[in-house]
């Protein structure tokens, strides 16, 4: 951010000064016309270097170079979770960061400290969520190189707790997306034409347990990843309707093993995998709908202890969300409260026939104190077919971004 202030105090104090000086001068003893001229030119010398010192900070964002400016900011969140264990957690806190070389060219990044407490033995992770270079081609088209979120689902890139109802993240997009989840590459993205938008990702791919298969465990997180086998995500939106914005995306990778070997062979289990996604986000006055289908397909390769031996050759879930929001009362000007309703389901082993989907109800509510700050709860009603562990849980938040 630009830090102007200081050189404006600095530049009124010497001019303040400098008039101080002259003033007691004029009272010792009356100064000659030369002397008078003299002092005017000096002060004049003072008010040009001054605001020479302004303009130089203005156009380096406050540093000791040209460039842009440096932009901040961030988000965090606060959970109370009560269901078969009660616990309250710093969820995260992320920092954000953006500094623009010029008007074309900038670089993003952002840090995030998850559970309050990182290192050995904690719960919490320290981790670069982005780090990347954009560079506009034109006015509504960048390519981009570097650490950046997948481009798929409707959290995946925005959420911030302010942007989506409930405390928690729903759960297909946790363990079927995985939310959240950032990859290693290079794309572009923009617009096509007038509400018509792209996103085109060639970035490092997912590192399976083979003797699992679960799509979250894959996630890399770009340290130190492997990077046999890199993966392909594309993605169309179209918001061409007032209040409506749809979305289709399609990844695929052609071994989420990362070219890991049957045992006992030197074959790899050569296991690609699929991705397809539907969103859907309408919202009309107070009204709104929001509406999400994942699916993985993954092959079976040449091994029959790939994930089909496991039921995981087919994955999927979706979740449908009405909401209704309205204005009331709140701290500091006028708040808005907005109540939902959720229906979700997935199944992590739908290639089998066993019964294995997990739904879920959950209703609640948000309240904007602020439009950046918003207070949460809900009640978590959650069944898990052929299984005795359900969990209900009532979960409390309170959330900012800036």
């Amino acid at each position: 951010m630009k830090n102007n202030g200081s050189n404006v105090v600095l530049g009124a104090a010497t001019i303040g000064l400098g008039l101080c000086v002259a003033s007691s001068q004029v009272l010792a003893e009356p100064p000659t016309a030369e002397e008078m001229w003299d002092k005017i030119q000096e002060l004049e010398m003072k008010v040009e270097t001054t605001g020479e010192m302004i303009e130089e900070s203005a156009g380096s964002g406050g540093h000791g170079h040209g460039g842009g400016d440096v932009l901040w900011g961030g988000y965090a969140e606060v959970h109370y979770n009560a269901g078969d264990r009660q616990q309250i957690d710093v969820h995260r806190w992320v920092l954000f960061t953006e500094y623009e070389f010029n008007d074309k060219l900038r670089v993003q990044g952002e840090f995030e400290l998850e559970h309050a407490l990182a290192g050995e033995g904690q719960p919490g992770e320290v981790e670069l969520e982005q780090a990347f270079i954009e560079y506009n081609t034109s006015p509504s088209n960048a390519v981009f190189a570097g650490v950046v979120l997948v481009p798929v689902g409707m959290l995946n890139e925005t959420h911030e707790p302010p942007t989506f109802f409930g405390v928690e993240r729903d759960r297909v997009h946790s363990q079927i997306i995985p939310t959240t989840w950032w990859e290693a590459g290079v794309g572009s993205r923009g617009e096509l034409s007038e509400g018509l938008g792209y996103d085109l990702f060639f970035h490092s791919g997912l590192n399976v347990d083979e003797t699992a298969f679960t799509i979250r465990g894959g996630r890399q997180k770009v340290a130190e990843a492997v990077a046999n086998r890199p993966a392909i995500t594309g993605r169309l939106r179209y918001s061409g309707f007032p209040g409506l914005n749809l979305t289709v995306a399609a990844q695929y990778q052609d071994d989420i093993t990362q070219g890991t070997a049957e045992p006992g062979t030197d074959r790899d289990f050569d296991t690609d995998a699929t991705l397809l996604n539907f969103t859907a986000d309408y919202r009309s006055g107070p009204v709104g709908l929001k509406a999400m289908y994942a699916r993985w397909d993954l092959d079976e390769g040449t091994t029959g202890v790939g994930p089909a031996s496991l039921g995981r050759d087919e994955q999927w879930g979706y979740f449908v969300e009405p909401s209704y929001r309205f204005a009331v009362p709140g701290a500091g000007g006028d708040g808005e409260l907005g109540i939902f309703a959720r229906y979700y389901a997935f199944d992590r082993t739908a290639g089998d026939s066993t019964g294995s989907v997990e739904d879920g109800f959950t209703v609640g509510f948000n309240y904007w104190i602020h439009p950046d700050v918003v207070l949460k709860a809900d009640y978590d009603e959650i069944t898990i077919e052929n299984s005795t562990a359900d969990d209900d849980r009532l979960n409390l938040g309170i959330g900012w971004q800036f």
